[in-house]
Formats: structure tokens, sequence, C-alpha cells
């Protein structure tokens, strides 16, 4: 198609700086010439649209000693040269994706260059030239066989319904009952390493699934855990490499953390994140009625990056929180302080970690008489201060973790509704007013949370939750998402 400027200055009225950057696609179409462009409507994560150039191109990689032409599609903002384009691989119908540190499932393409993105230095030319360089050293697409293409067709019409995230697939309704739709309860486990071995165990002794996959996310566990449940067969437990194995669960327990070495905790968050780039969205298209169980650290922030990544309601994005940390609590109470409340109206909530805190809910035993001391603020104080002593000394070791797991999964599957202390969305409680998970105490079902209880809105118990919040929000604004 030959470049055409008076068509682009039509186009690009209402861009902020068109001439800089019709100067620029001038360069761009002469060092590549296969360049096409077209504007259409961009679909960001919000919901909102916007027309946009897009500029579609082959950028020309050697691997291997072979030359392949990779198909990418750029979209220009109206800020440009100011801010970087949008970046996606374009794949046909007979390529695949290999998700990899600078492309995800959907691929959407991540690189240095676009990070540090500074006008003037930084150009066009320049990210296809760096495209160049990691992508010979990872290629990011493969060539399908006929059957495999066949799925692809599926998976790119799929990923057409959204550009950068938004998912407009909705949950559906299961109803009530167990199993509610007697449909076959599929249990994924993301990660394969101690607490991912430990949920697989927690989950088969509670006999809570059908069926369980173990997606095993990295090389080098192939030589420890999974190998040993290949050895042994548990029953009903398969095990992949494969997302498309996935396929119809009802919970996506994610287990998986970044094992390598970074300069401070920012860096390890990060390498968190970008490593749930190439997951979340593979889950979101193979298990798009799922609830998505995070138990990768830190929890909240991992559950909030779930959330933004799947484009899922916020009721089947939960976090493990502080459900291990209650359930103790709870049996503290109960079984060695020998109290003659339940227990059942005692929580762990907030931040999972040194800053949870106790807190309180009217009891849902159905009980009409409680004891004289719980009924009284201080004797409670008093109680929940012993408790926690007591609870300071228990560590959270993988097996513990995977049954507080599996207890959670067999109230989901089983559509139970019953209440646990899981990392919620907590905006709007506790005048918290930005966008953070916190645990709170909700009631579970197949839905997901249907329900979240808020305890007394004490000063210590606000000011506690307010401060984790706002820490919580302070890390999550200095991400690259």
């Amino acid at each position: 198609m030959e470049f055409s400027e008076e068509k682009l200055r039509k186009w690009l009225a209402k861009y902020k700086f068109r001439d800089l950057t019709i100067e620029e696609l001038k360069c761009v179409n002469e060092l590549y010439p296969n360049t096409t462009f077209s504007m259409n409507i961009y679909t960001f994560k919000d919901g909102s649209q916007k027309d946009l150039l897009n500029l579609s191109s082959t950028v020309p990689v050697k691997y291997h000693g072979t030359s392949y032409n990779i198909p990418v599609c750029l979209w220009i903002l109206d800020s440009h040269p100011f801010t970087p384009p949008i970046c996606f691989l374009k794949p046909t119908a007979n390529m695949g994706i290999s998700v990899g540190k600078h492309v995800d499932a959907r691929g959407r393409i991540y690189l240095p260059y676009l990070q540090n993105w500074t006008h003037p230095q930084s150009m066009i030319i320049g990210l296809l030239k760096e495209m160049t360089t990691k992508f010979e050293e990872e290629l990011p697409l493969y060539s399908l066989s006929s059957s495999d293409a066949a799925r692809q067709v599926e998976l790119l019409s799929y990923i057409a319904k959204f550009t950068e995230g938004k998912n407009d697939i909705q949950s559906k309704s299961k109803g009530d009952g167990k199993k509610s739709d007697g449909a076959f309860n599929k249990v994924t486990i993301i990660g394969a390493g101690d607490l991912g071995l430990a949920c697989i165990l927690a989950i088969s002794a509670k006999g809570v699934a059908d069926k369980v996959v173990v997606l095993d996310y990295s090389e080098s566990t192939m030589k420890g855990g999974t190998m040993d449940l290949e050895i042994f067969a548990l029953p009903n437990v398969e095990i992949s490499r494969d997302f498309s194995a996935t396929k119809d669960s009802k919970v996506v327990v994610l287990t998986v953390n970044y094992i390598g070495n970074a300069q401070s905790y920012l860096d390890v968050v990060q390498n968190n994140v970008d490593l749930f780039r190439g997951i979340i969205p593979s889950v979101a298209h193979y298990s798009q009625n799922c609830i998505l169980l995070v138990a990768s650290h830190p929890v909240e922030i991992m559950t909030y990056v779930s959330w933004k990544m799947s484009g899922f309601a916020k009721s089947r994005i939960i976090g493990i929180g502080c459900n291990l940390d209650s359930a103790r609590f709870q049996y503290i109470i109960t079984n060695l302080l020998k109290s003659q409340s339940t227990g059942k109206d005692t929580w762990i909530i907030g931040e999972q970690g040194e800053n949870k805190v106790p807190a309180w809910t009217a009891s849902n035993s159905g009980t009409s008489q409680q004891s004289e001391d719980l009924t009284n603020h201080n004797a409670q104080q008093l109680l929940a201060k012993r408790a926690m002593e007591v609870l300071k000394g228990k560590g959270q070791r993988s097996w513990s973790v995977g049954l507080s797991i599996a207890d959670l999964i067999d109230t989901i599957v089983n559509n139970k509704r019953k209440m646990h202390s899981i990392s919620t969305l907590v905006k709007g409680c506790y005048n918290i007013n930005c966008e953070v998970f916190l645990s709170m105490p909700c009631v579970l079902g197949i839905d997901g949370v249907t329900e979240v209880i808020k305890p007394p809105d004490e000063d210590t118990v606000a000011e506690k939750l307010q401060s984790s919040a706002a820490s919580i929000q302070d890390l999550q604004e200095q991400l690259k998402l």
C-alpha cells in the first residue's frame, strides 16, 4: 500500500502532535516499506474506546540460522511521540504465540524500550530494531500443526473480542446445590513447587475435585515434584505444560512465584507481575467462568494484578489472604482457650503477615445465648490478645496452606456458601478509596464472593486497615502492569 501523507493528515486530525508523528511515520515507511496504516477502534482496560492509528508491519529476525518476518501491529496513541505505542504480535492462523519474557499469551509485547520511552530519544524505528534484537534471542512465534491451527483460529477470535485486556464474557450463574449443574469438578494448580504439590495432595485427600490438572510452569520443577507425581501416579491428577489442559476448570489456583536474584522487594514483585502476564490471559481464555484463587506473594497485590489482567468480575478473583490464620484463630479460642463462643464470630482480617488484625462479627451460629465475657468489649480484646499470642508461634508451611486452599475449593465447587477470611476488593470499606485487596469475612460459593461481611468500624481496626491499604496502593502504583 502506497504511503499517503494526505490520508494520514486527515486520520490524525485530532492528534496533539500530528506533524511530529507524520514525520516519524515517513521514516518508518522508508526503512520498512511493507508497513501499512489504518484507523481502528482501540478498547482500553477500563472499557473506554478511541480511534487510533494502527501500524502493521513485519520485523526481520534471524533465529538459529533461519530468517523470519515476525508480523506485529502498533497502536499509535494520540499523544505520540511523548507516549509509547501499544504493541502486539499479529500471528496468522498457522502461527502459535510462544509466551516468554517479552510476550504474553495474547501477544502483547513488553520491552525495556517501551518502559524507558522518552521523547525525542525514543522512536518507532528504534522500537522495531529492539524487537528484532529481542526476538532473535527468543522467537515469539512458532508454526502450528494443522490440528493446532484450527484451535488457533478459535484463540485469535477470542483475542479479537478485546484489544488490551477487556473481557466481555460474564460469569454465568450456576444455581444452587452441590455440583450446581452436575458438571465435572475440575481444578487446576498452576505451579509445581512445594505449595503446588501440597495443594494437590490436600485436594486429593479431601476428594473435592473430580480431576486436578497441574500446570508445571517452570522447566526446573520437572526434575523435582512433578517427576515424583509421575512416578507415583495419583489418581485423577494430570501433569501438563500446555494451557489447553486447563480448559473448563471450576477453580484455578495460582501458586507460582518468581525465583531469582532481584535488587529490591519492588523488583521481586515486578518479576511476579511479569510472570503473571504469561499466565492470566491464557487461564481467562480456557476457563472463562472459573474462580481465580491466588496464593502467590504478596497475595494482596497479586490478587489485584490477576483482577486487572483477567478482566473477570471482582467476585471471581480471590486471594487466600487470612483464611488459614482465621481458622487457627477460631480453633485457638474455642479449643485451647476453652471459650464458650463457637469461634465462628472471630476473624483475622486485613493484610497477610505481621499487619493482620483480629476482629469480631455478629455470630452466625444461631445460638441465642452468648457468654457474658464475649459481649463485653474489654473481655473480647483480652481474649483476642491471648489468641494472637498463641497464633504468633504458628508458621505457614506449604502443607498447612495447602490444606487451607483445599478447604476454600471445597466451599466453592460444592457451593457451600460458607464464610472465609479471603482477599477481596475493599474499596469503599473503612473509608478506603483506592483499589486494593484485603482479607474480609466473605460468603463464598460457586460464583465466588456473594457477600462481604464488614466487622464493626472500630478506630483501631479501621486505622490498621487504612494503613495497610495505603502501603499496598503505594507499591501498586510503582508496578508496570
